[in-house]
């Protein structure tokens, strides 16, 4: 039984030609981590903003807990907002910064402290109130401006992008962060971030966003290992593509005839295809797994020369030649020896192989 905090029924959003939103109905449910992902300029923060009420629909309606939100002004709506920047009062303390917006909440001063004082401690910031926003560094900052946007508690919790100006590693710690923090006082988290690792990381749902329209929604697992569509399958993560033809297709069971890798045999669940039909074989870099002596003859091997190869630390990223293919396809290795040395020769023979529920076949239009 679906109980959707909030709803998207048809909406739209235009700017004179542009079409920034167009039609985008779909739920998100109640104490989800939901977020949109997709290209800067794909309607995604756009599609937020008319959740806040900062814009309004061109076009249908946005339903917020059973309620529509058309009539009601933003600070009406039982949301509140996290911004990429912050937006921290440099001339306020922390527990002014975090209070700043219960001043008119009718709360009295020993009311207001307790929530301030709790704000802090979810936030693990105790002891930090007097401090001045000039005194914090960025992960603290943008703890702060979460509490300010959950000492409301609002409903909804909108988050444009707010781990952006982070460093990697601690944009890391706060992604854990932030999830953890979404558990434990479970209400909704909506999401904006163009950063596939990120919306992988965080999300019990993906909506994948591309030019206004939003592509495909599930869950972070489903979309990197079975995408929809090649757009989906492109955008997140690497993925080798080969052209293809189905040759035979029986309940869960096809093979493909590609060019590159001769006879595929595949294992996929969500493909619907049939003889004949034109096809994408898709298959993600560390599922091609090489091998450096002649395994034989047998289905889902190909053979190939070393091209360059990048070794990234924790994994080896190595290009491959293959007959009938001009681009060479990508392969990633975890290091789990000292030395990957035998990794990095240029021209040798290696011979790659793949499981048949490692391939996704998509129809090739």
């Amino acid at each position: 039984m679906s109980d959707a905090i909030i709803s998207f029924q048809g909406v739209s959003k235009h700017f004179g030609s542009v079409k920034a939103v167009e039609d985008a109905s779909f739920d998100i449910q109640r104490g989800e981590f939901f977020s949109l992902l997709g290209p800067s300029g794909c309607g995604k923060t756009t599609l937020l903003r008319m959740v806040a009420g900062f814009e309004i629909p061109s076009a249908g309606e946005i339903m917020i807990d059973g309620q529509p939100m058309s009539a009601t002004p933003p600070n009406h709506r039982p949301v509140n907002m996290v911004f990429q920047n912050y937006a921290i009062f440099p001339h306020l303390d922390v527990r002014n910064n975090i209070a700043f917006g219960m001043r008119k909440a009718g709360l009295t001063r020993a009311e207001l402290d307790k929530r301030i004082d709790e704000a802090l401690e979810l936030i693990k910031l105790p002891g930090y109130g007097k401090r001045g926003a000039e005194e914090l560094s960025g992960g603290q900052r943008q703890r702060v401006a979460l509490a300010r946007a959950l000492i409301k508690q609002p409903k909804v919790l909108l988050l444009d992008e707010p781990l952006g100006a982070l460093d990697k590693k601690l944009r890391e710690q706060m992604q854990i962060e932030l999830r953890q923090l979404q558990q434990q006082i479970g209400i909704t988290f909506l999401f904006v971030t163009h950063d596939q690792e990120e919306a992988l990381t965080l999300s019990d749902r993906i909506a994948v966003m591309s030019e206004g329209a939003v592509i495909e929604i599930a869950s972070p697992a489903q979309l990197y290992e079975s995408p929809g569509s090649r757009f989906v399958a492109d955008f997140i993560g690497s993925m080798n593509f080969f052209e293809g033809e189905v040759t035979s297709s029986t309940g869960n069971t096809m093979t493909v005839q590609t060019g590159a890798l001769g006879t595929v045999s595949v294992s996929d669940s969500r493909a619907q295809m049939t003889s004949g039909q034109k096809a994408w074989v898709a298959i993600r870099p560390e599922k091609m797994q090489p091998v450096f002596s002649d395994p034989g003859t047998g289905i889902n091997t190909v053979t190939g020369t070393m091209g360059p190869s990048a070794y990234l630390g924790d994994r080896s990223h190595f290009y491959v030649h293959l007959p009938q293919r001009e681009e060479p396809a990508l392969v990633a290795l975890q290091n789990l020896e000292r030395s990957m040395n035998h990794l990095h020769k240029p021209n040798q023979t290696v011979w790659l192989q793949w499981t048949s529920d490692a391939v996704v076949v998509l129809p090739r239009d």
